[in-house]
């Protein structure tokens, strides 16, 4: 399927280039072999020795090693077979966990099998995984040529990058020194299906490849990430569109539950054992929990559904309610078409570099506008 741009504000040259890019990946479709993954028993430390005679890439996402998206991009990745890859990855999800690190706590990590990458999942956060295989504890090699985040389901466009677990990981890449890309799929409830995470890897290869490219020959942009949304229907997608970061967040939705209704709080213990954490955690600070559950037991504990505001009690007696947040579907707005979520919302596959800090914002735009242009054209050519 052809793709086409229009109103779009990149130079002409990167709309062509893009374009062709597009066709020529629709029209010679990458054939991948289904691979799922699962634990395996800690493996000594032959992960150590990659192949060096490719570059090494360093996957990761916040929705955990078993995501979809995850799966469908090192399928993809794999089957470029230009890359090596090693993956560090949450062992289950943590979308909204920001740029939270795990301190003061034991995080267990376990080898899993996925096809010819070598993979572990954490117990920690994204920014954990990220952390920990860049430092040296985990791997033996200094730093990967890339860190890619994804791919992720759900937008991060907007004020969403700030709760996003998929664009921290991204931006830990970037503070340590390594180049990263965040990549999300823009997933619509009882309409996506796993088919369009496939497509959305695909659509992604020409980026990567033409990032990779441009790393190894110091041309890639250094004090930036590049936040990459891709549209619901990846196949229809108008074209890659360079956009800035909005205002746009998630609708936000409390409500008071009662408390029979946290089925999570019973697996919680067992998903933790599974994961091998130290008995040892159990012990720590024991003698002020005891002293704790002491005072408390002079205590009257009042436990109510909260449906409003509630009255002040005696001091004797404790108020527990139990609240649950869900992120709600974003509403369509007017908004400048060269925001990131109006652009997605338009059909494009919305780049938008995220810096470290916002003094560059217009000279980083313009660099990464030049640098798609260019990086996109060679890869077209090749």
């Amino acid at each position: 399927m052809a793709t086409s741009v229009k109103n779009n504000s990149l130079p002409p040259s990167l709309i062509s280039n893009l374009n062709q890019v597009l066709l020529s990946r629709q029209q010679h479709p990458i054939d991948h072999q289904s691979t799922n993954s699962s634990s395996l028993p800690p493996q000594t430390r032959n992960v150590d020795e990659p192949d060096c005679s490719k570059p090494l890439l360093l996957i990761t996402n916040c929705e955990g090693i078993d995501s979809p998206g995850l799966i469908f991009l090192v399928q993809a990745l794999l089957s470029d077979a230009r890359f090596t890859l090693h993956v560090c990855a949450p062992q289950s999800d943590k979308s909204v966990a920001g740029h939270s690190l795990t301190v003061r706590e034991t995080v267990a990590v376990c080898s899993v099998e996925m096809s010819d990458a070598t993979a572990f999942e954490v117990s920690g956060t994204p920014v954990d995984c990220v952390s920990l295989a860049l430092s040296g504890a985990l791997f033996s090699w200094s730093k990967p040529v890339l860190v890619i985040s994804g791919i992720n389901r759900g937008s991060s466009c907007g004020r969403n990058m700030f709760y996003s677990g998929a664009v921290a990981a991204a931006r830990e890449a970037l503070i340590c020194g390594v180049p990263s890309l965040c990549l999300s799929f823009d997933w619509k409830k009882d309409v996506s299906s796993e088919s369009d995470l496939k497509n959305a890897a695909d659509l992604c290869l020409p980026l990567i490849s033409a990032a990779v490219i441009d790393i190894e020959r110091g041309k890639f942009p250094e004090s930036c990430l590049l936040n990459i949304e891709i549209p619901s229907s990846p196949l229809a997608n108008k074209g890659f569109k360079l956009t800035r970061q909005s205002l746009w967040r998630s609708p936000l939705s409390w409500k008071a539950v009662s408390a029979n209704r946290h089925p999570a709080a019973g697996r919680y213990l067992s998903n933790q054992q599974s994961l091998g954490i130290k008995l040892a955690q159990l012990s720590r600070d024991a003698s002020a929990a005891g002293a704790a559950r002491r005072l408390n037991s002079h205590r009257k504990n009042v436990e109510i559904e909260s449906v409003g505001i509630a009255r002040k009690f005696n001091g004797q007696q404790t108020v527990k309610k139990c609240f649950r947040l869900e992120l709600l579907e974003k509403e369509t707005e007017k908004a400048d078409d060269n925001l990131d979520f109006k652009a997605v919302e338009d059909g494009y596959v919305a780049v938008t570099p995220l810096s470290l800090s916002s003094t560059d914002q217009s000279k980083i735009e313009t660099e990464v506008s030049s640098w798609i242009s260019a990086a996109l054209g060679r890869e077209q050519r090749n």
